[in-house]
Order: structure tokens, then C-alpha cells, then sequence
């Protein structure tokens, strides 16, 4: 008899995984599919999307689905139904303005962990306020009075340490400037001085971001997890503390808690804490990076560096005081530091795609995106495209454009960006304008489908 019984589990099992793998390759619609295939249930293209793969080149899933598919095919990545779109076309009309039918989509098991979707997805009125909050932090009203000085000042500081020591590796130390400078802005907070390590679980939340979704002990994502659970709590108890104390920090967390005083607002004490950790960690992450990313990119143009320094000379000898700091002039005046900056924005490709999920059914270029489908904007795409780029640093980039959305798009383009272009122009007048430098080791880099330097960048530094 129970032997009887487990053959017919048996059965029904392999009965509804023969269901289940049938309905994930030949999914339902209302209209047409795009082209392509959903591979294994679940696991789709996955292995294949994370493949590693050299900055310049464009990944060996997306050649091969665009050559055998066309701009427009359908996927199965991240365990999700997904459409991916390499048309410049249809990617700049489909977001360049805000569509309720298409929702912000980070990733499953990121939404999972911050676990709001009003505050990853708003859209409307949520998302003007939400926007307006940020750029009161990171706006370039708050820029040009406050942070470019105090960013000025952090970045002398950490480059005149660098120097100190001879050597560093830029891919482990950017990190530290970025987040030791956007954590104090943020609320007050100082790793050297705390027991709460904020700054070691922010890397190893980031570290297991982009890792195969397993949540098994052991795993680099169950890291990631538990790194975040314990990010957010300290991030509550310092948000809690300040709120009961009422003693000003003169930072970011005194407007913030002021909001959530107001009438009306939409912020708690709940969706404080997700909102400050993903300030705290969009403000550093992506710019750290990119600093890594320009420091080798430069480094690599002798052309490009004698450029810099000659555009970074010529505002040191158009002062009066040559130690008086950058002023937002200044800053607006870097005509080819902001080119720099852009391409490598562009070649970096820190966000490797932009993602939405489809309310309800889609129509683009003729087919139909099934609800609860996910789009994805491959970036890189165009950004790496032969025939847009002959060769690095060879024209100037307008932000938000067909062919340049390393910002984002229309009304997505990134709260940020002023200030990551700001910290950038920052540390590249004073790396060129007052060390020498020079790579010694490491320098290698791999896409995975974000940068990855295996061995690091390791620089030789001495003031002039």
C-alpha cells in the first residue's frame, strides 16, 4: 500500500514538473512573443548572462540572442519571463516618460529585501516627492553650497593619505572615500567610531548582489542577506536614536526625520530605515566604481591624462590662491573632464540594463509582453555598438539621449548623477593636477555582468 502511495506522488510529481517546464517554454499570451527561447525552468539563460566577459565586448548572450533573434527577444533570467529590448529606438521611446503600465523592477529578491514596493516603484506623486527629497541631499543646489567643498576637502584628504603610503589599491580604497563621505553626509556616521560596521555590511550586501539567487547557507546571496539584515538594523537604531534624542546631526537624517513629523507624509519608521539604506547605498557604490573604472581607463590613455592635466593646470594657474578648493565654476568650466567622465559612464556600463514590470499586457514593435512579464533595456548594447563608438573617448555624450542612457532616461534619469559627475571631476583634478601616479599591478577587468577587477588596481602615488 505505501508502496502504491509513493509511486503515485511519484507520478503526480513528475507530472507536474512536465506541466510546469512545458508552460515556462511556451508561455501564454494574448498576442504575439517576441522571438527567442525561455531555456530550463526557472533557470533560464542565467549561467549564461553572468559569463565573464572583457569591458569592451559586448556579452556572449546578448551576441548570440541578437544574431540569432533580432533587437527584440524573450528570455528566462533571474527565474523571471523577461523581454529584452537592444533597440535604442524603442527603448528611448518606451522610457522616456512615465508609463504606469511598466513599474521600476530591481530584481526579485532585491524587492524582496527591502520589501516596498511604493518606495522602489512610485511613480506619480510618490516619485516627485521621493525625487525632491533625494535631491535635497544630492540636488545641485545642495552641491554648489555645500557638499562640492566639504567633498573637496574629503578628497584632498584621502588622495594625501594614498600618497603617504606610496601605494594603494584604488579598487579597495575608493570604496572607503565614498562611503566614509556620503555615510557622514547621510547621518553622522563614522566606522572608525562605531561597533555596528555599517561600511563591512554594505560591501557584502553589494558583493552578493549580483550572485546567483540561493538562499542556502554558505552561498555568497545568503551572505548577502544576513549582510543586509544587518545593515538595516543599524541603520534603525541610528535613525531611532536621533529621533529620540532630538539632538541635531546636521545632516541628512534631521531633514528626514522632520518629514516624518508633517501631515501626510508618506514617511515612517519602516520605510526611513529602506530609504536611507538605499541612499546610503546608490550614493556610493555605483561612484565608487566609476572612480576605480576612470583611474584605469586614464591610466590607460596617456593622451587622455595629458589632457586632463593640462585643463586641471590651467584652473590652478587662473587662481589667485592655488589652495583655495574648487568652486562651482570651476567645476562647470571641465570641459573634457566631463567628457571623460561620461565615456566612462558609458564604457562602465554600472547598470547593465534598465528593468520594468509589465501591469498588464504591452504592446511594442508588434508584440505583446504578457502581464507580470519583465522588460529590460540592455544598455550596454548601444553603448559598446561599433558603428555609435569607433573607439574610447572619441566624441562628446549627451546624457539621457538614444545613444547614451548610462543616466538613465526621461523622467528615470538618476537623482545622482550630478552627484557622482561632481565626486568624479573632484578626484580628477586633484589626481592630476597634484600626484604623480602610475599603475603597477592589477588592472585587469572582467563584466559579470557588472566590473569586476580580479586583481585589483594597484597605483604607485606621490604628491608633485
Amino acid at each position: 500500500m505505501l508502496v502504491e502511495a509513493g509511486l503515485c506522488l511519484v507520478a503526480l510529481l513528475v507530472v507536474w514538473v512536465s506541466h510546469f517546464a512545458y508552460r515556462w517554454s511556451n508561455p501564454k499570451c494574448n498576442g504575439k512573443l517576441p522571438p527567442g527561447s525561455m531555456g530550463l525552468p526557472l533557470i533560464g539563460d542565467t549561467f549564461e548572462f553572468f559569463a565573464s566577459h572583457s569591458l569592451y565586448e559586448l556579452s556572449p548572450f546578448m551576441s548570440k540572442k541578437i544574431a540569432r533573434y533580432g533587437p527584440l527577444f524573450r528570455a528566462g533570467l533571474l527565474g523571471q519571463r523577461m523581454v529584452v529590448s537592444t533597440d535604442p529606438e524603442t527603448n528611448f521611446s518606451m522610457f522616456k516618460q512615465e508609463n504606469p503600465d511598466l513599474l521600476l523592477w530591481y530584481g526579485g529578491s532585491f524587492e524582496e529585501m527591502i520589501g516596498d514596493e511604493k518606495l522602489l516603484a512610485s511613480h506619480g506623486s510618490i516619485h516627485k516627492y521621493m525625487k525632491n527629497l533625494i535631491l535635497s541631499f544630492v540636488g545641485p543646489e545642495s552641491l554648489r553650497t555645500k557638499l562640492l567643498h566639504q567633498m573637496d576637502v574629503a578628497t584632498q584628504r584621502h588622495l594625501h593619505s594614498w600618497a603617504t603610503d606610496g601605494r594603494v589599491d584604488v579598487k579597495d580604497a575608493s570604496p572607503k572615500m565614498l562611503f566614509e563621505f556620503v555615510a557622514g553626509k547621510l547621518l553622522s556616521y563614522d566606522e572608525a567610531k562605531q561597533s555596528k560596521k555599517l561600511g563591512e555590511n554594505l560591501k557584502a550586501f553589494k558583493d552578493g548582489l549580483t550572485s546567483i539567487p540561493l538562499n542556502i547557507p554558505g552561498t555568497t546571496f545568503h551572505g548577502c542577506i544576513q549582510a543586509h539584515k544587518r545593515a538595516m538594523k543599524a541603520i534603525e537604531e541610528i535613525y531611532l536614536e536621533r529621533k529620540a534624542s532630538k539632538i541635531p546631526g546636521n545632516d541628512f537624517l534631521d531633514n528626514i526625520i522632520a518629514e516624518t513629523t508633517k501631515k501626510d507624509t508618506f514617511l515612517n519608521d519602516t520605510n526611513v530605515t529602506k530609504l536611507l539604506f538605499a541612499i546610503l547605498l546608490a550614493g556610493y557604490e555605483s561612484t565608487s566604481q566609476a572612480v576605480t573604472l576612470v583611474t584605469k581607463l586614464v591610466a590607460d590613455h596617456p593622451d587622455v591624462l595629458a589632457e586632463l592635466m593640462k585643463e586641471h593646470e590651467a584652473i590652478l594657474n587662473n587662481r589667485e590662491n592655488k589652495n583655495s578648493g574648487i568652486t562651482w565654476e570651476e567645476y562647470k568650466s571641465m570641459t573634457f573632464t566631463h567628457m571623460v567622465i561620461n565615456e566612462t559612464v558609458r564604457l562602465g556600463n554600472m547598470v547593465p540594463g534598465i528593468f520594468r514590470k509589465a501591469m498588464k499586457d504591452v504592446e511594442i514593435n508588434g508584440y505583446t509582453i504578457p502581464e507580470g512579464w519583465i522588460l529590460m533595456a540592455a544598455l550596454p548594447v548601444v553603448h559598446l555598438s561599433p558603428d555609435k563608438y569607433e573607439s574610447p573617448f572619441g566624441k562628446e555624450l549627451n546624457a539621457g539621449s538614444k545613444t547614451f542612457m548610462g543616466f538613465g532616461i526621461g523622467a528615470r534619469l538618476c537623482v545622482g548623477a550630478e552627484f557622482t559627475k561632481v565626486q568624479l571631476a573632484v578626484y580628477l583634478h586633484h589626481l592630476v593636477a597634484n600626484y604623480r601616479w602610475s599603475v603597477y599591478k592589477g588592472g585587469e577587468i572582467i563584466r559579470r555582468p557588472v566590473n569586476i577587477f580580479p586583481n585589483g588596481l594597484h597605483i604607485k602615488i606621490a604628491e608633485k
